[in-house]
């Protein structure tokens, strides 16, 4: 009778039995799977990032049709701004969700949105005063050596653009100590995206009225009064950023908790007026949200200054 080999005992007890590895496969897939999950909020913020650098990209281009729905450059960066709107919008709720909060998501969140609301609408408002207001057949985008004075004075509102995006962001992230987002029920300052979307909705407008609504009938004028009157808006929003104006958090002031009816039907009609008339509804959305905070710091001083009533 052959005696047991003793070094195929000792194999045989340092093999886990099958269950064992099966346990351990379950228990490896599933961490792979939480790592997944745990990921969505950055893919989201970097999703939110590649949309301005592709922004940038079509600005830097001339103004002409392109093969995306026809759109011409400027209104497919303007576009591919408010996807990124969107983007920035749920990656924070994505990093509640799966339980992956981090100082690493938030100060990623604010450099993808300098790009997105801060270079990118910036580059656009250049674009659009270059190809209005630069020599005949230029395709470039001018800068501060340009010889007019006026190229120059929107070269530096678009940098003092960027300056304010960059500034607001880190003071955000600085005096938001809190980490909880259900904490921030107002902004002190126009926010980011608001700016941005201020900027970017304004020059689709432009755009969609120019090409689309008036095409030959567009008078010379209405092109170069409205490229005017954007860089203002520039400049007027780069200063909201930094300033200590009251803005309304619309998520987490509005859209959380029970909601009645009525505040169903007025969140559907701005979204149906949105699906009917896309260009001239995101404008003025984004151009009552961007004077919100002016005409309420008004009202709130007119109030407070008004005597109390006799008795």
């Amino acid at each position: 009778m052959n005696e047991p080999n003793p070094i195929d005992s000792e194999r045989a007890s340092a093999t886990p039995p099958r269950s064992t590895r099966r346990l351990r496969l379950r228990r490896q897939r599933s961490h792979d799977r939480a790592s997944v999950v745990r990921a969505l909020p950055t893919l989201l913020t970097l999703g939110n990032l590649m949309c301005g650098f592709a922004a940038i990209h079509f600005v830097a281009k001339p103004i002409e049709p392109t093969s995306i729905f026809g759109w011409n450059t400027l209104t497919v960066a303007g576009t591919l701004i408010f996807v990124g709107m969107f983007f920035d919008g749920i990656d924070g709720f994505a990093a509640r969700l799966t339980r992956s909060a981090s100082s690493f998501g938030a100060q990623l969140d604010s450099l993808a949105d300098i790009v997105t609301f801060g270079v990118a609408p910036a580059f656009m408002m250049l674009r659009l005063v270059s190809h209005y207001y630069g020599p005949s057949n230029y395709t470039g985008i001018l800068g501060p050596d340009a010889d007019s004075i006026y190229i120059k004075a929107v070269w530096i509102i678009a940098a003092f653009y960027v300056c304010c995006t960059a500034l607001r962001l880190a003071r955000f992230n600085v005096e938001s100590a809190s980490p909880k987002e259900d904490d921030h029920r107002w902004f002190a300052g126009l926010p980011s995206p608001g700016a941005g979307g201020a900027v970017a909705s304004l020059i689709i407008l432009h755009q969609h009225m120019l090409f689309i609504d008036y095409k030959e009938a567009a008078p010379d004028s209405f092109e170069r009064i409205n490229s005017l009157v954007i860089p203002l808006v520039t400049l007027a929003c780069g200063v909201g950023m930094v300033s200590r104006i009251r803005y309304a958090h619309l998520v987490n002031r509005y859209l959380k908790g029970r909601k009645d009816f009525a505040f169903a039907v007025r969140l559907v009609l701005p979204l149906a007026f949105a699906i009917v008339w896309f260009h001239p509804t995101m404008a003025a959305v984004f151009t009552i949200y961007a004077l919100s905070g002016p005409i309420g710091a008004l009202m709130r001083r007119r109030t407070n200054a008004a005597p109390p009533p006799s008795t």
